[in-house]
């Protein structure tokens, strides 16, 4: 009797933490960010090293919605993408770099390496990327960038950046002749270079104007055109990019 009287209470913990187990229905709806998805436990759960299969491993690590559905706190749009590959291990064609990043936040290891094969994201992260991080102060240029045109927006259309790219130490130097010439109380000039990398000049301006776009801001840019403040003539260092606000 005390044998059987010691074992009852360990039983029912056993018990009741394997009915909570299998209290998740093998046909699961997910809300991930108010896309509403139907698929199973299995699909889910294809990859046991993922972060999506050890949400639904065990007892269930995620909040419902008011319909009892599970949610996801993710873009919804780029989960079916996702939902297909576990389904039919198919590679999504569309959208790549935004369903990358989904792959990446879910550590779907099979996917993430097969994108980085894909041309969109072993052209970012083997080419452009290598060459961005060659070039000095690259991302807190492209900020300075963004604050000396936001603190210049007040009451304008348009806000204005000069910008001074330099690919050798030779034109280092003689961009830094031309900027000693400037009103820089008048001026605040965002110097980019030098890098020992094959990219030209061209090549970095659109790398510029592609990670402001990026951020949500409408830019171009163009040659500047020297002012009577520069002694230095040519306009081989020296850009304008136009920030426009409305």
């Amino acid at each position: 009797m005390s044998i059987s009287s010691e074992h009852k209470p360990l039983g029912k913990q056993v018990t009741g933490s394997l009915h909570m187990v299998s209290k998740l229905s093998p046909i699961v709806e997910l809300n991930v960010g108010g896309e509403i998805y139907t698929t199973t436990l299995s699909t889910l759960k294809k990859h046991p090293g993922s972060k999506l299969a050890e949400m639904f491993t065990g007892q269930p690590k995620l909040r419902t919605d008011s319909e009892g559905r599970f949610f996801i706190d993710r873009p919804g749009t780029y989960f079916k993408y996702i939902l297909e590959y576990l389904r039919s291990n198919q590679v999504p064609t569309q959208c790549i770099q935004d369903v990358y990043k989904e792959a990446l936040f879910y550590d779907i290891e099979p996917l993430i390496k097969q994108l980085e094969d894909s041309p969109q994201i072993f052209g970012e992260l083997v080419a452009r990327r290598q060459f961005l991080a060659r070039v000095p102060n690259y991302s807190e240029n492209i900020e300075l960038m963004i604050r000396i045109a936001r603190a210049e927006a007040v009451a304008s259309r348009q806000s204005s950046v000069i910008v001074c790219v330099v690919r050798t130490e030779e034109d280092a130097a003689r961009c830094q002749d031309a900027l000693n010439s400037l009103d820089m109380d008048k001026k605040s000039v965002v110097k980019f270079g030098p890098w020992k990398a094959v990219p030209s000049i061209s090549d970095l301006l659109d790398c510029i104007q592609m990670d402001v776009e990026a951020k949500g801001y409408k830019i171009s840019f163009q040659p500047h055109v020297a002012e009577k403040g520069f002694r230095f003539k040519s306009h081989d260092f020296f850009y304008k990019f136009l920030f426009t606000w409305w």
